[in-house]
């Protein structure tokens, strides 16, 4: 199931290079989106694994970040 999550967001970030339409573009979210929910409500994949995977394919189609940014606590 994550092979084909994996191969959705493929289509989305090729879909955004190439400047589709704003329709086609998010049409293809929506069900990424969808797809996503329901590995969720179903238990078959967490969110960590879910954030995992669609950090993965970002970083492949876009490259990595320009910066790591961490947040600190602030002790009140």
């Amino acid at each position: 199931m994550l092979e084909n999550l994996r191969g959705m967001l493929v289509d989305v970030f090729k879909l955004r290079r190439e400047g589709a339409a704003y329709a086609r573009l998010a049409r293809a979210h929506g069900y990424v989106d969808g797809y996503m929910r329901v590995l969720l409500e179903s238990g078959a994949a967490t969110r960590k694994e879910l954030l995992d995977v669609v950090a993965g394919e970002r970083n492949r189609a876009d490259g990595p970040a320009t910066a790591e940014v961490r947040s600190e606590e602030v002790a009140a």
